[in-house]
Protein backbone atom coordinates (compact mmCIF):
# COMPACT_ATOMS: atom_id res chain seq x y z
CA UNK A 1 0.00 0.00 0.00
CA UNK A 2 1.53 3.06 -0.79
CA UNK A 3 -0.30 6.16 0.65
CA UNK A 4 -0.47 9.70 -0.84
CA UNK A 5 0.66 12.60 1.74
CA UNK A 6 -3.24 13.78 1.75
CA UNK A 7 -4.36 11.00 2.17
CA UNK A 8 -2.76 10.94 5.33
CA UNK A 9 -3.34 14.21 6.19
CA UNK A 10 -7.57 13.15 6.03
CA UNK A 11 -7.29 11.01 9.24
CA UNK A 12 -10.00 11.71 11.96
CA UNK A 13 -9.25 10.51 15.64
CA UNK A 14 -11.51 9.50 18.44
CA UNK A 15 -10.72 8.69 21.75
CA UNK A 16 -10.30 5.49 23.40
CA UNK A 17 -13.68 4.80 25.30
CA UNK A 18 -15.96 2.18 25.43
CA UNK A 19 -17.83 2.94 22.42
CA UNK A 20 -14.15 2.66 20.54
CA UNK A 21 -12.71 -0.59 22.46
CA UNK A 22 -13.25 -2.89 20.02
CA UNK A 23 -11.27 -0.44 17.06
CA UNK A 24 -8.46 -0.83 19.35
CA UNK A 25 -8.58 -4.41 19.72
CA UNK A 26 -8.88 -4.19 15.99
CA UNK A 27 -5.71 -2.23 15.90
CA UNK A 28 -3.54 -4.05 18.57
CA UNK A 29 -4.54 -7.75 17.56
CA UNK A 30 -3.87 -10.97 18.90
CA UNK A 31 -0.38 -9.77 20.12
CA UNK A 32 -2.02 -6.68 21.91
CA UNK A 33 0.33 -4.40 19.30
CA UNK A 34 4.01 -5.34 20.91
CA UNK A 35 4.25 -8.56 22.73
CA UNK A 36 1.20 -8.61 25.09
CA UNK A 37 1.47 -5.11 25.60
CA UNK A 38 -1.42 -3.65 25.28
CA UNK A 39 -0.21 0.05 26.37
CA UNK A 40 0.29 -1.37 30.12
CA UNK A 41 4.10 -0.83 30.06
CA UNK A 42 4.57 2.52 31.59
CA UNK A 43 1.54 2.21 34.15
CA UNK A 44 3.06 -1.28 36.10
CA UNK A 45 5.88 -2.26 37.83
CA UNK A 46 8.21 -4.56 35.56
CA UNK A 47 7.67 -7.43 37.61
CA UNK A 48 3.90 -7.07 37.73
CA UNK A 49 3.60 -6.12 34.12
CA UNK A 50 5.68 -9.69 32.68
CA UNK A 51 2.89 -11.46 35.13
CA UNK A 52 0.15 -10.18 33.24
CA UNK A 53 1.16 -10.21 30.00
CA UNK A 54 -1.18 -10.63 27.03
CA UNK A 55 -4.26 -10.78 28.24
CA UNK A 56 -3.85 -9.85 31.69
CA UNK A 57 -2.52 -6.16 29.84
CA UNK A 58 -5.58 -6.17 27.81
CA UNK A 59 -8.37 -6.82 30.89
CA UNK A 60 -6.09 -4.23 32.91
CA UNK A 61 -6.39 -1.44 29.98
CA UNK A 62 -10.06 -2.62 29.40
CA UNK A 63 -10.31 -2.07 33.14
CA UNK A 64 -9.01 1.39 32.93
CA UNK A 65 -11.16 2.49 30.08
CA UNK A 66 -14.49 0.97 31.92
CA UNK A 67 -13.70 3.27 35.00
CA UNK A 68 -14.61 5.87 31.96
CA UNK A 69 -10.54 7.62 31.67
CA UNK A 70 -9.63 8.15 28.17
CA UNK A 71 -5.81 6.46 28.18
CA UNK A 72 -5.39 7.80 24.64
CA UNK A 73 -6.74 8.50 21.01
CA UNK A 74 -6.92 6.05 18.32
CA UNK A 75 -6.59 7.66 14.53
CA UNK A 76 -8.50 6.40 11.52
CA UNK A 77 -8.13 6.21 7.97
CA UNK A 78 -12.11 5.99 6.84
CA UNK A 79 -13.51 4.03 8.99
CA UNK A 80 -10.43 1.83 9.88
CA UNK A 81 -8.51 2.32 13.21
CA UNK A 82 -4.62 2.72 11.83
CA UNK A 83 -2.49 4.45 14.86
CA UNK A 84 -2.48 5.18 18.91
CA UNK A 85 -1.02 7.54 21.06
CA UNK A 86 -0.90 7.15 24.55
CA UNK A 87 -1.85 10.72 26.39
CA UNK A 88 -2.60 11.23 30.44
CA UNK A 89 -1.43 13.26 33.03
CA UNK A 90 2.44 11.83 33.95
CA UNK A 91 0.83 10.64 37.47
CA UNK A 92 -0.89 7.73 35.33
CA UNK A 93 2.55 6.29 34.75
CA UNK A 94 4.14 4.66 37.44
CA UNK A 95 6.67 3.52 35.71
CA UNK A 96 7.54 6.85 34.18
CA UNK A 97 7.37 8.10 37.77
CA UNK A 98 9.96 6.04 39.07
CA UNK A 99 12.14 6.37 35.56
CA UNK A 100 16.08 7.47 36.30
CA UNK A 101 16.23 8.62 33.15
CA UNK A 102 13.05 10.31 33.01
CA UNK A 103 12.73 11.71 35.79
CA UNK A 104 10.15 14.78 36.59
CA UNK A 105 12.23 17.55 35.76
CA UNK A 106 10.65 19.85 38.35
CA UNK A 107 6.99 19.98 39.69
CA UNK A 108 4.67 21.24 37.27
CA UNK A 109 1.50 19.64 35.79
CA UNK A 110 2.48 18.10 32.80
CA UNK A 111 0.25 15.24 30.31
CA UNK A 112 2.73 12.59 28.96
CA UNK A 113 3.04 10.94 25.50
CA UNK A 114 4.32 7.85 26.40
CA UNK A 115 3.24 5.13 23.42
CA UNK A 116 2.98 5.34 19.79
CA UNK A 117 1.17 2.42 17.56
CA UNK A 118 0.92 2.53 13.81
CA UNK A 119 -0.31 -0.59 11.83
CA UNK A 120 2.51 -1.41 9.67
CA UNK A 121 1.28 -0.28 6.40
CA UNK A 122 0.81 3.54 7.53
CA UNK A 123 5.06 3.33 9.32
CA UNK A 124 7.07 5.99 7.54
CA UNK A 125 4.18 8.15 6.32
CA UNK A 126 3.86 10.84 8.49
CA UNK A 127 1.19 9.52 10.70
CA UNK A 128 3.39 9.92 14.24
CA UNK A 129 3.24 13.16 13.76
CA UNK A 130 -0.21 13.65 12.59
CA UNK A 131 -1.44 12.20 15.40
CA UNK A 132 0.97 14.03 17.86
CA UNK A 133 -1.01 16.94 16.91
CA UNK A 134 -4.16 15.54 17.70
CA UNK A 135 -2.70 14.46 21.04
CA UNK A 136 -1.98 18.12 21.37
CA UNK A 137 -5.85 18.86 20.64
CA UNK A 138 -6.62 16.29 23.15
CA UNK A 139 -4.92 17.60 25.84
CA UNK A 140 -5.77 21.14 25.50
CA UNK A 141 -9.37 20.41 25.70
CA UNK A 142 -8.92 18.54 28.64
CA UNK A 143 -6.92 21.56 30.23
CA UNK A 144 -3.38 20.57 30.23
CA UNK A 145 -0.96 23.79 30.07
CA UNK A 146 2.30 21.28 29.13
CA UNK A 147 3.04 18.05 27.03
CA UNK A 148 5.76 16.33 27.43
CA UNK A 149 7.27 13.46 25.51
CA UNK A 150 10.02 11.02 26.13
CA UNK A 151 10.97 10.32 22.20
CA UNK A 152 14.52 8.02 20.81
CA UNK A 153 17.09 10.29 19.65
CA UNK A 154 18.67 7.58 16.90
CA UNK A 155 17.49 7.20 13.72
CA UNK A 156 19.41 3.63 14.16
CA UNK A 157 16.27 2.21 16.06
CA UNK A 158 13.66 0.32 14.08
CA UNK A 159 10.21 2.21 13.94
CA UNK A 160 8.99 -0.68 14.91
CA UNK A 161 10.64 -0.38 18.47
CA UNK A 162 10.09 3.03 18.96
CA UNK A 163 7.17 3.40 20.37
CA UNK A 164 7.63 6.16 22.48
CA UNK A 165 8.26 8.03 19.24
CA UNK A 166 11.37 9.80 17.28
CA UNK A 167 12.20 13.04 18.42
CA UNK A 168 12.50 14.57 15.21
CA UNK A 169 8.69 13.95 14.81
CA UNK A 170 8.26 15.70 17.85
CA UNK A 171 10.57 18.64 16.70
CA UNK A 172 8.42 18.80 13.65
CA UNK A 173 5.15 19.29 15.64
CA UNK A 174 7.06 22.11 17.30
CA UNK A 175 8.18 20.04 20.74
CA UNK A 176 11.40 21.65 22.32
CA UNK A 177 14.21 19.45 24.49
CA UNK A 178 14.19 20.31 27.73
CA UNK A 179 16.48 18.03 29.62
CA UNK A 180 18.45 14.97 28.63
CA UNK A 181 19.89 12.33 31.01
CA UNK A 182 20.85 9.95 28.02
CA UNK A 183 22.61 10.53 24.96
CA UNK A 184 19.40 8.98 23.37
CA UNK A 185 16.54 9.65 25.66
CA UNK A 186 15.47 13.42 25.79
CA UNK A 187 12.65 14.89 27.31
CA UNK A 188 10.48 16.84 25.01
CA UNK A 189 8.13 19.59 25.78
CA UNK A 190 4.89 21.48 23.96
CA UNK A 191 3.50 24.54 26.08
CA UNK A 192 -0.64 25.08 24.92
Amino acid sequence: MNLRKQEILNLKFQSLTQKTWTDFEKLFGDNGACGGCWCMWWRLKRSEYEKQKGVGNKNAINKIVNSGVVPGIIAYDNKNPIAWCAIEPRESYALLENSRTLKRIDDKKVWSVVCFFVDRKYRRKGVTEILLEAALKHAKKNKAKIVEGYPVDSEKTPSAFAWTGFASAFLKVGFKEVHRSSPTRPIMRYYL
